[in-house]
């Protein structure tokens, strides 16, 4: 069925591919400006709509970086409240300037978190603010061509490459997948933990990059669960297989945690909401209603990093008190050498154009 519905919608991504693709050229061919700065400036972003795991890359970034460079990170902020050039504090929330920024602020207290749509003022703003800044890392920029980055990366999903895509609304492509040309370095993300030399030269055949482009192989680590709410504090040192669990997520791709914690429980049950869904009143008296519904007394919710940020809302998290609440960080890890060589070209670039 769903094969019948692409087909039927493939006329329509013919139309809008195509009126990217002349963007796109107008762009190459200088019809539209593209600004170059003279500091630091490197994009993550995709080709297709979410769930490829820029975000912890973009924090592998800033962990790489911060140890030498003045680094800030600047995105768009997705579903947030306010508009146009929004700078973070201590007091900043989610409505303010998105889930995805508002973790980047609490996980690195110690560099500007700004959001604004239109990157380019964006940019000039941090620098206003925050002139010792050596590199802005720009999060999910992919498609924002009014910046020209010194670096371009590109991420995908092992299991969905945008080779084997098409563009929205008969596939999840932003653009047609001739688009990774403009990528300096593409990550194949989520791949196992494990990954031959054949595989990796297959998807790089798959991918045939251009001559200028680095193809690395990353994975995500999962970490500890980590107590969020007061009742979750008290069951910390508690918590066994036994335990029901009810995984509670609002990403693009939730799969591999639901397999990961099916693994290590007993008992799972997965409610799952669209990608950075913003819970209602309903939403939370629904969980309340899935949780107490778990078979026995030993039971938590796990959810996502980002799904955090979202539930910690003052009049969302007073309704969750009660609840033992734990979430799930994440890390990137590079296969083989890959770690090295990703790790070198970086630092080359921004060592070698920051502090002008």
């Amino acid at each position: 069925m769903i094969k019948i519905v692409n087909i039927l919608l493939f006329p329509f991504s013919l139309i809008y591919g195509s009126l990217l693709y002349i963007r796109n050229k107008f762009y190459d061919w200088n019809v539209f400006k593209s600004i170059t700065f003279n500091f630091s400036v490197i994009s993550v972003g995709n080709l297709t709509l979410g769930g490829v795991g820029k975000t912890p890359h973009v924090e592998y970034l800033v962990r790489l970086l911060s140890k030498e460079f003045k680094v800030a990170t600047l995105s768009r902020g997705y579903k947030r409240s306010t508009s146009g050039f929004f700078l973070s504090n201590k007091d900043s929330t989610v409505s303010d300037i998105g889930d995805e920024p508002l973790q980047y602020r609490l996980k690195f207290k110690n560099i500007p978190v700004a959001v604004d749509e239109k990157r380019v003022n964006g940019i000039n703003r941090i620098k206003e603010t925050h002139p010792e800044t050596d590199v802005i890392l720009l999060d999910d920029a992919y498609q924002h061509r009014k910046v020209n980055p010194g670096i371009n990366i590109l991420v995908t999903d092992s299991s969905k490459l945008y080779i084997n895509d098409n563009v929205i609304p008969s596939g999840r492509l932003r653009e047609w997948a001739c688009g990774s040309k403009r990528a300096d370095i593409i990550i194949v993300s989520k791949t196992s933990s494990v990954l031959s030399p054949i595989e990796k030269r297959r998807v790089k055949e798959k991918l045939s990059p251009l001559p200028h482009q680095k193809v690395y192989f990353s994975y995500i680590k999962y970490g500890e669960i980590i107590p969020f709410t007061n009742a979750a504090h008290k069951l910390n040192n508690d918590v066994g297989k036994n335990f029901s669990i009810l995984l509670l997520t609002g990403i693009a791709k939730a799969g591999p945690l639901f397999y990961k914690l099916n693994n290590e429980y007993n008992s799972i049950e997965h409610i799952k909401f669209s990608d950075h869904h913003n819970f209602t009143d309903l939403d939370i008296t629904s969980i309340k209603e899935k949780y107490k519904s778990l078979y026995g007394n030993n039971k938590i919710i796990i959810t996502t990093e980002k799904d955090i940020m979202r539930l910690s809302l003052p009049k969302i998290l007073t309704q969750l008190e009660g609840i033992p609440i734990f979430y799930i960080p994440i890390e990137i890890c590079f296969h083989g050498n890959d770690k090295e060589e990703f790790d070198k070209q970086i630092l080359k670039y921004v060592t070698e154009n920051s502090r002008n």
